[in-house]
C-alpha cells in the first residue's frame, strides 16, 4: 500500500502580503463585502493604494468583485469586492482529551468538511500522527489547505519563538511543541492556540463580536473558560492564562473547592459541582439535567446555585472590563435553560445600578463550532493578527 505522506503534495506557500493588502482582506473578511472607497476609509489610506492593494488580492484569488450596490440615497452605484470562497482552505483541528474533531474551511471561515474520531490514544506522537492521517485525507478534495490550527484546553506559550504546550490536563500533556511537531508532519504553518481563546478570536471575526472592538467570551460545562478581545486583540496574559474566573468567590461561606478556596465558582458551576450536588450514585451531568427538568427539588437547587456563581462572574466581567459585546457558550449551556432567573437576578445584584440592563449572546455548543475556530486561528496568523 502507498503511503499517504509519499503521495500528498504541499500546497504552495501563503504569498507575501503588504499591510495594505492584508488590511484590506481583514475587512472584508469580517466586515463583508464593500466597495473600494469604503476600505480605503477604513484603513485610511489613499485610493491609488487601495486599488493596488486589491489588484494583488485578485492576483492571488483571495477576492472577487461581486455586485454592484447603491451606497446611499443619493449615490453612485459602486462595485463590491467580496472574499472568494473557491479557493485557499484551511485545516482546523479541536482536541478533546479522548477526541479528535476536525474541518476544512474556506478563507471566509465556512466549513466545507468535516471529520471526526475518537483519539488513537493521547501520546503526542499518536496525535499527531492522527492529525497527520486526517490532513491527508482532505488533502485529496483540497489540494491548496495552506495552513492548519489546532485548538486544546490547557495552557500554551510562546518560548524563544516556539509555541509550546505548557500544560493540558485532559491530554497529560507537559511541554510540548505541538505546533512545530505538526508543521513537521503536515509541511504546511500550524499554529496550536488555547480552545477558549481560539474560540474568542473567531466570535470576534466570523461571529456574535463581528467588527466590534472589545469582546467577552465565558464558557461553562466541564470547566469555566473565559476570553477577551481589547482593541480588536486576544489578551492571553503573560503565562496564556488570563481570564481565570474559575476562582471567583461566590460565597465566602459555601463549599471548599480542590484549592481550598471557601465557595468559589468552580464549587456550583462546573458540571462535575452539579454532580457532585446532586448526590446520587450513577447519576451523571446528563442525568442531573434530566432529573432538574423533571422537577426533582435537589436538582433544581444544585443548578439555582449554579446559575448564581455564572449570574457573579457575568456581572463581574461587565463591571470590570465594559467589553462590548459578551458571548456565553459551553457544553453547560443547561444551567440558562433551568436556572436563568437566576442568573439574570444575581448579575443584576452584582451589576452597577445606574449601568444599562446586561445582555448577552449565547452561542449553542459544537464541538464543529471549536474545530473552525483552529481554522480562524490559522488564518489570523498567516494575516499576522
Amino acid at each position: 500500500m502507498t503511503d499517504a505522506r509519499q503521495t500528498t503534495t504541499a500546497p504552495p506557500r501563503w504569498p507575501h502580503l503588504a499591510d495594505a493588502e492584508r488590511g484590506a482582506l481583514r475587512e472584508l473578511l469580517i466586515h463583508g463585502p464593500l466597495p473600494r472607497a469604503e476600505i480605503a476609509r477604513r484603513l485610511d489610506v489613499s485610493r491609488a493604494s487601495l486599488t493596488r492593494a486589491t489588484r494583488v488580492l485578485m492576483e492571488q484569488a483571495m477576492i472577487t468583485e461581486g455586485e454592484t450596490a447603491l451606497r446611499g440615497a443619493m449615490g453612485r452605484p459602486s462595485e463590491m469586492l467580496v472574499v472568494r470562497g473557491d479557493a485557499h482552505h484551511f485545516l482546523g483541528v479541536k482536541l478533546t482529551g479522548d477526541a479528535v474533531f476536525a474541518v476544512v474551511t474556506d478563507l471566509g471561515a465556512r466549513i466545507v468538511a468535516s471529520a471526526e474520531e475518537p483519539l488513537v490514544s493521547t501520546s503526542v506522537s499518536d496525535t499527531v500522527e492522527q492529525i497527520g492521517r486526517l490532513y491527508d485525507r482532505f488533502a485529496v478534495e483540497f489540494d491548496d489547505i495552506r495552513a492548519a490550527g489546532i485548538s486544546l484546553a490547557g495552557d500554551l506559550a510562546r518560548i524563544d519563538g516556539r509555541q509550546i504546550v505548557l500544560a493540558s490536563y485532559f491530554l497529560k500533556w507537559r511541554e510540548v511543541p505541538l505546533a512545530e511537531l505538526l508543521g513537521e508532519r503536515l509541511g504546511i504553518p500550524v499554529t496550536a492556540d488555547n480552545d477558549v481563546h481560539a474560540l474568542t478570536a473567531s466570535q470576534h471575526w466570523f461571529g456574535a463580536g463581528a467588527g466590534s472592538d472589545s469582546l467577552a467570551l465565558i464558557t461553562i460545562g466541564a470547566g469555566i473558560g473565559f476570553g477577551l478581545i481589547v482593541d480588536g486583540r486576544v489578551v492571553a496574559g503573560h503565562r496564556g492564562r488570563a481570564g481565570r474566573f474559575d476562582h471567583l468567590i461566590v460565597d465566602s461561606t459555601g463549599p471548599t473547592c480542590g484549592l481550598g478556596h471557601h465557595g468559589c465558582a468552580s464549587v456550583y458551576l462546573t458540571s462535575e459541582s452539579i454532580v457532585r450536588a446532586i448526590g446520587r450514585a450513577g447519576v451523571d451531568y446528563a442525568g442531573a439535567v434530566a432529573l432538574a427538568r423533571a422537577g426533582d427539588a435537589i436538582a433544581l437547587q444544585a443548578f439555582e446555585s449554579a446559575g448564581r456563581a455564572l449570574g457573579v462572574i457575568i456581572g463581574t466581567v461587565m463591571n470590570g472590563l465594559d467589553p462590548e459585546r459578551v458571548v456565553l457558550t459551553g457544553d453547560g449551556l443547561a444551567v440558562l435553560e433551568l436556572a436563568g432567573g437566576e442568573v439574570q437576578r444575581s448579575l443584576e445584584a452584582v451589576r452597577l445600578p445606574y449601568d444599562d440592563s446586561a445582555r448577552f449572546d449565547v452561542l449553542p455548543f459544537e464541538f464543529t463550532e471549536w474545530a473552525r475556530a483552529g481554522a480562524v486561528a490559522a488564518i489570523r496568523t498567516i494575516l499576522r493578527f
